[in-house]
């Protein structure tokens, strides 16, 4: 019984990440790519400081991993958002029954539980010119995030997004 305490905790604490999908070109060396950089004419969908946000942590980790940001690069990072409906699947359920001389009865009725964040999804793909806009890599997350929360908090949500997002990069 106790385990499944356990297991009903891991579900509950990974159900409220970001969700991930990685694909990649099988073809690819990963190895030789040592720079990158982003496209000078992205649509992020963000807000400037968002956008700035997550470039920042992208820099960051692929920094960590041993990659140099330069203006002739080996790949260039293509980020695209859009908001998606937040699944939501909690609801109280309010219900009313009586008994009687053998009968029954009862309706119930879920009220959805109401919440003030949204949904987005972001796309990062990478994309080696040299071989004529080859899609490489790509990741796709879904994040649930609040667009009044503070500077610091929207740092802290594109760091762990963004970690989340490459911590399948390079593919092994």
């Amino acid at each position: 019984m106790k385990a499944l305490k356990y297991l009903l905790v891991f579900f509950v604490i990974s159900s409220c990440g970001p969700l991930v999908s990685y694909d990649y070109e099988e073809s690819t060396n990963f190895n030789k790519y040592r720079s990158y950089n982003y496209f000078d004419d992205m649509d992020t969908g963000l807000s400037a400081f968002d956008q700035k946000r997550i470039m920042r942590s992208i820099d960051s980790k692929l920094e960590a991993l041993g990659l140099e940001r330069k203006d002739n690069a080996d790949f260039y990072i293509d980020i695209t958002t859009r908001e998606v409906q937040p699944r939501n699947n909690s609801t109280i359920g309010l219900g009313v029954g009586g008994t009687g001389t053998n009968m029954g009865g009862g309706v119930s009725v879920g009220v959805p539980v109401a919440s003030n964040l949204l949904s987005r999804e972001i796309t990062v793909d990478f994309v080696d010119l040299s071989e004529g806009e080859k899609l490489i890599w790509r990741a796709i997350c879904e994040a649930l995030y609040k667009p009044n929360d503070t500077p610091e908090k929207r740092d802290a949500h594109f760091e762990k997004v963004v970690e989340k997002i490459l911590s399948k990069y390079p593919p092994k």
